[in-house]
């Protein structure tokens, strides 16, 4: 926690720790893309530059924040920052300002292994696949992480694989 504000890391991992394959998502998974937007919205994004670049536009309804270590960097609505340390900062501004608890980390492989040691929560979908990728995202310690909620999710008819969705909070 950060200033009274949560930290949060939001993904979706393969059995293999695969989070991406060269700059996309190696499946489709329409109903954690509605829990992600559900989950998010309204509260700060904080993401790298790449991931950020994978959108087809910004996401409606929560300010983006981008670490880049590009300091030309420019996009229109969109906060530019040096470090996850500063995008972490800024987050918790606009979560203040927005008179929201959380900031949400959502990728990439990068950024996620830096925000891991000061995240508070983790909400991560576990798909139930193993595919090939480029990306991954660290398996989670049993010593660092206490499980507080868990649901079974059935593939849906626009999702390529069942999903369990755990959210962990940090043990004190």
């Amino acid at each position: 926690m950060i200033d009274g504000i949560d930290v949060v890391i939001v993904v979706a991992r393969a059995r293999n720790g695969v989070i991406g394959r060269e700059g996309d998502m190696p499946w489709r998974l329409s109903t954690d893309l509605k829990r992600f937007k559900a989950l998010t919205m309204g509260k700060p994004l904080v993401m790298g530059r790449k991931t950020l670049e994978t959108f087809p536009k910004l996401l409606p309804g929560r300010p983006h924040i981008v670490v880049t270590r590009n300091a030309d960097y420019v996009r229109e609505g969109v906060t530019v920052v040096g470090s996850l340390e500063a995008g972490l900062a800024e987050g918790v501004r606009q979560a203040k300002e927005l008179g929201v608890d959380a900031v949400f980390v959502v990728g990439g492989g990068d950024i996620y292994r830096q925000a891991l040691p000061v995240a508070d929560r983790l909400h991560i979908t576990h798909i139930d696949a193993a595919p090939e990728g480029d990306t991954t995202f660290p398996a989670i310690s049993a010593e660092d992480w206490v499980t507080e909620e868990e649901l079974a999710v059935p593939a849906g008819e626009r999702d390529d694989h069942a999903t369990v969705y755990t959210v962990y909070r940090r043990r004190a």
